[in-house]
């Protein structure tokens, strides 16, 4: 719950309190936008709803829903019917809003920092946790998947093996526009004298080495495909450090040096290719007798190219649950599809970006499978949506406040959030 004082920084706050019976088939995405708010199609039909909403600025409400009251048995949560649940909605309108949307990380890719941090750092006035990321390893902030930040793509989108149903969020600031898909990419270097050109799979993530050859010292030696990854200061304080082999350039791409290891600390405009696997080879035998020229060319589901400016953001997500207004329902085993926290972005008919959490795992809260986040995002009267990272990463924040209750004991620090700014996008470029 926000606290008195933010209620009050919050400026003028309606407050509406709504006790309602769910229909027990949720409308059509038409019926529900042309018959107003409707409750939740999540769990008996004879359960309380109350609804309170509050003007955070002009055009950015908070909706704060909770349906069902009583607090379900621990071993009820993924099965029960009564609930409860909570949901917090941030709609803003984009004919009236005057701020912008944004997608920020912290001070480097290669860390985390709570939802929270996130916000007050960028001085928004609310926030989500955004892209699914390495929690876990040595560079937790690393996305997994696309990643956007002032038009420079920073992450690749994942590859189609690694994560086949990716579908990411692109936001223009200057004028909050959403769009929805699923992106690839393709990136080379090439020898500006020799024209050599070496592919490159990776931006800003650590090369994996490949099996049977992480045991050998010199990566040169090993007869199979590697990764090669372009890392710039953007990754962090070091680049990723093991065996391969690193070649470092200067802000013209002319080698600076070279190392058959990996691990260095870049300086300035400087940035790095890493190699593993027989690729090293190849970048030894791409990097020689002149400098480098970077490419890439980012690609929407249609193959078209997608130009990025500095008005340009982006996170990844994991499946889209409703495309050009319908409803889709992702379905598969495992407990990802089981009830869980949930963090969902979408828009509506009438030009409203509307920012989704779900809490879960809680008896307060029991969360929703994908199939009932789908169901909400109906009868939210979304027309196109997708699924972000959720679990103990669903975090909503409103002036560095929590809205929400995290499903962990403490909130868990992430790669990056989707934050509004309540102020226009300063135009540039």
């Amino acid at each position: 719950m926000i606290s008195a004082a933010l209620r009050c920084r919050a400026g003028v706050v309606a407050v509406t309190a709504v006790l309602i019976a769910m229909s027990a088939v949720a409308p059509s995405l038409d019926r529900a936008h042309a018959a107003g708010p409707v409750t939740l199609p999540l769990g008996d039909a004879d359960l309380v709803e109350t609804r309170t909403v509050e003007t955070l600025t002009a055009g950015v409400t908070l909706t704060r829903i909770q349906r069902g009251r009583t607090p379900a048995p621990p071993d009820q949560i993924p099965t029960t019917t009564r609930g409860p649940w909570r949901v917090n909605v941030l709609t803003i309108d984009r004919a009236r809003a005057r701020g912008h949307l944004r997608v920020t990380h912290g001070e480097d890719l290669s860390r985390t920092e709570p939802t929270t941090e996130l916000v007050r750092m960028t001085g928004a006035l609310a926030g989500v946790n955004g892209s699914f990321f390495r929690i876990g390893t040595a560079f937790p902030g690393d996305p997994v998947g696309l990643g956007v930040y002032g038009g420079r793509l920073l992450s690749e989108p994942a590859l189609a093996a690694v994560a086949p149903n990716e579908s990411d969020l692109l936001v223009d600031a200057r004028t909050n526009r959403v769009s929805f898909g699923r992106h690839s990419w393709s990136g080379a270097v090439t020898n500006r004298v020799s024209r050599r050109r070496q592919p490159v799979e990776l931006l800003n993530s650590p090369p994996v080495v490949p099996r049977g050859c992480r045991r050998l010292v010199d990566q040169t030696t090993c007869a199979r495909d590697g990764d090669v990854s372009l890392l710039t200061t953007h990754f962090g304080g070091a680049t990723p450090s093991g065996r391969g082999v690193e070649v470092v350039l200067d802000r013209g791409g002319c080698v600076v040096r070279t190392a058959r290891t990996r691990g260095t600390v870049l300086v300035a405009r400087q940035w790095s290719l890493q190699a593993t696997g027989r690729d090293t080879r190849s970048l030894l035998r791409v990097r020689l007798g002149g400098c480098l020229h970077r490419s890439g060319r980012l690609l929407a589901a249609d193959g078209q190219p997608v130009m990025l400016g500095p008005w340009s953001f982006g996170v990844n997500g994991r499946h889209r649950l409703a495309s050009s207004g319908r409803i889709v329902v992702p379905t598969g085993p495992g407990a990802f599809f089981d009830r869980n926290p949930r963090t969902v972005v979408g828009t509506t008919g009438t030009g409203q970006v509307v920012v989704v959490t779900v809490d879960g795992r809680r008896p307060s809260s029991v969360g929703t499978t994908m199939a009932e986040t789908a169901a909400v995002v109906g009868s939210l009267g979304l027309r196109h949506a997708v699924n972000l990272d959720g679990g103990g990463s669903t975090t909503m924040s409103v002036r560095g406040v929590l809205v929400n209750r995290p499903s962990g004991s403490a909130e868990r620090p992430v790669a990056d959030a989707l934050v509004y700014v309540d102020e226009p996008f300063p135009h540039r470029g």
